[in-house]
């Protein structure tokens, strides 16, 4: 093997596992990205990625495939970004084991992340979350099941890694029924349950049967669910709950967009920020503000307690007819 697959293999081994304790969905992060960087260095040098070295991968190529993840494979810039953090992380572990190829290594680290325009987040209304809640088939056990997911991540605002993650013995019931789960930065959070989600899971795991370490929403197989499967299975149950609720857009609809909406239900019953920061796992009140900007009645309400500005309506007439003529241009 070359000087970057022995490399790659200890940036795995020793920083990430055992010097760092990344957890498994940051590992898995960095292997896809890493993986589609190899593939893609391969095609255009022709080289198998166990015969690649660092000169191989400069920062025009690192660049080449950036585009290529937006252009060729539709990613967002925020994706983007996110498989450039994962080589950044690879070469500024390299640049101490590879002092011959600094320059290289440097100009990489150079390449600059993209900025984008921040849009304001989706999330549905009460009477989109019921119809997608009834969408799932209750005959089979498919639907069920994805009853019981859809409710959960509703109600509690979960991440799809943390809902996937969940085991049986994540749920509690009883005083204080909640689900636990260990989110993003390796934080251990509890989020209570409401009736019905606690009585609606209840049920669920009745059902489920299985040891208490095991997935709490499996597959017919019993392994947990991946992340695609699940955007797939909301996709599909938001298709057929737009037969009912036209304003459902099944094509939009992805997982996230469940959080939000958990986080909308609470900030309009008038939960503060800084309960709903710690109800997502949010490590910033930064990052809980943005549901501040999607909420107009928040807005309204602001605006409705305003006073109008005392002022007559209408607009500048010229009294010069040299001033007219230019208005009227």
């Amino acid at each position: 093997m070359t000087a970057i697959a022995a490399t790659l293999q200890s940036f795995f081994t020793e920083r990430l596992t055992t010097q760092r304790q990344s957890s498994p969905r940051t590992v898995a992060s960095y292997r896809d990205s890493l993986k589609l960087l190899l593939a893609f260095a391969q095609q255009h040098t022709g080289k198998s990625p166990t015969a690649l070295d660092w000169a191989d991968l400069d920062a025009d190529l690192i660049t080449a495939f950036l585009d290529h993840l937006e252009l060729q494979r539709h990613n967002s810039p925020r994706t983007r970004n996110l498989r450039l953090t994962a080589i950044r992380s690879l070469f500024s572990f390299a640049a101490l084991r590879h002092p011959e190829h600094a320059e290289s290594i440097q100009r990489v680290l150079a390449v600059p992340a993209k900025r984008f325009d921040k849009q304001l987040i989706a999330f549905l209304a009460a009477p989109e979350i019921d119809a997608l809640l009834d969408a799932p088939d209750m005959s089979r056990w498919e639907g069920r099941r994805d009853r019981a997911l859809l409710l959960t991540a509703v109600q509690t605002g979960l991440r799809v890694s943390e809902l996937t993650g969940l085991a049986c013995n994540d749920v509690t019931f009883g005083d204080g029924a909640a689900v636990r789960c260990l989110g993003k930065g390796r934080k251990h959070r509890a989020v209570p349950l409401t009736t019905i989600t606690k009585a609606v899971l209840r049920e669920w795991l009745a059902e489920r049967g299985g040891r208490p370490d095991q997935p709490l929403f499996p597959t017919r197989s019993g392994r947990e669910l991946s992340t695609d499967a699940v955007e797939r299975l909301v996709r599909l149950h938001a298709a057929t709950a737009a037969r009912t609720c036209p304003t459902i857009r099944p094509e939009e609809l992805h997982p996230h967009i469940l959080r939000h909406s958990c986080a909308m239900s609470l900030l309009q019953a008038g939960v503060d920020t800084a309960v709903i920061a710690l109800w997502l796992g949010h490590a910033d009140l930064r990052s809980t503000a943005i549901y501040l900007h999607a909420d107009m009645t928040i807005k309204q309400r602001a605006l409705d307690a305003t006073a109008p500005p005392s002022i007559t309506p209408g607009r500048y007439q010229p009294d010069d007819k040299l001033l007219a003529f230019l208005e009227s241009l």
